[in-house]
């Protein structure tokens, strides 16, 4: 049964401990993270799980991470080789989800990890979400606390516009700082493939593993996912939008980096002086900003590159811009 209002915590003591209860009563609760708001739910709950999948109207065979407290927790579902512990050690607390094999004495839910051999886990290094995951003492399945396909949420007034009275809480963690999801990593065969971008650069992965493969979203495939984030249409306005623009017309909204393109019915300014790092904390703000706007047709994106941060923006205004 759906909760009737959801309730906003303020991120001292008393809210975070009054989240962690709601988590362990099998109930949802969404919080910051330094990358987008993740809603919440006990990852051992297989019940907990599905309200996180009705929540979201989320595809079931889409995989949800978990989120521990420390890498020693994490490790404890998986089965971590030298090149986990490698990554750990360099990247967690951080946005860098790992996929592991996933260990025979796991507690967490098969539905979490969508019926596969593997689990993705991840250790924030927010400070909220790290006091709540302490407290919670399990590990907290958290996709974006969105409506599956929409745009995540940096925010927790974003969260309220899409799942108010959906789920039970809302700890307000403040804005997130990264402004993508996690880099997902898989690591549970010989060669490591990287599955998502994210908040973590492929280049400081690369310089601890060496080489890394780049794994391809095929929209037509019709089998399970290795991770979240991996399907075509996925991070959507409600738009249409246009990727690698050089010209706007007066019935779009512009997605600007660096200097604007002239005659945009509006403009939402990602960074001015070109900082990937910037435009990724600012992308959903500016996709839910345009999206917002009546009179507009469509959203035109400047080109962006591929650099840093600007894999993860690419691969999310790609996922944006799939037909749908």
């Amino acid at each position: 049964m759906q909760p009737r209002m959801t309730e906003l915590l303020l991120a001292d003591q008393a809210g975070i401990a009054r989240a962690a209860e709601r988590l362990r009563a099998g109930e949802l609760v969404a919080f910051g993270t330094e990358t987008v708001y993740g809603l919440g739910g006990d990852a051992t709950n297989a019940q907990a799980v599905a309200g996180i999948f009705a929540a979201k109207n989320r595809p079931s065979f889409n995989p949800l991470i978990s989120h521990y407290a420390s890498a020693e927790a994490a490790f404890t579902d998986v089965a971590a080789d030298a090149r986990a512990h490698l990554v750990a050690q360099r990247f967690w607390p951080g946005p860098l989800t790992l996929v592991l094999p996933r260990s025979p004495s796991s507690q967490v839910a098969l539905l979490t990890g969508a019926g596969l051999d593997s689990l993705a886990v991840r250790v924030p290094s927010h400070p909220v979400a790290h006091a709540l995951l302490r407290q919670v003492g399990r590990p907290v399945a958290a996709p974006s606390a969105n409506r599956s396909g929409r745009v995540s949420p940096t925010t927790a007034a974003h969260v309220l516009e899409e799942l108010d009275g959906r789920i039970a809480a809302v700890l307000d963690s403040g804005r997130c700082q990264v402004g993508v999801e996690s880099t997902v990593l898989d690591l549970s065969a010989a060669s490591p493939v990287l599955l998502r971008p994210g908040g973590v650069a492929l280049e400081d992965l690369e310089a601890v593993l060496g080489p890394i493969q780049i794994a391809t979203v095929d929209a037509s495939a019709d089998n399970a996912p290795r991770s979240p984030g991996m399907l075509m249409s996925h991070y959507a306005p409600a738009l249409a939008v246009r990727l690698n623009a050089d010209a706007v017309s007066p019935t779009e909204g512009l997605l600007a980096f660096g200097t604007p393109l002239a005659g945009a019915a509006e403009m939402f300014q990602l960074s001015a002086r070109g900082d990937t790092t910037e435009a990724a904390a600012r992308l959903f703000e500016g996709l839910r900003y345009l999206d917002g706007i009546a009179r507009l047709h469509g959203i035109a994106v400047m080109p962006i590159p591929q650099s840093g941060l600007g894999r993860a923006i690419n691969d999310r205004l790609r996922r944006a811009a799939a037909p749908r």
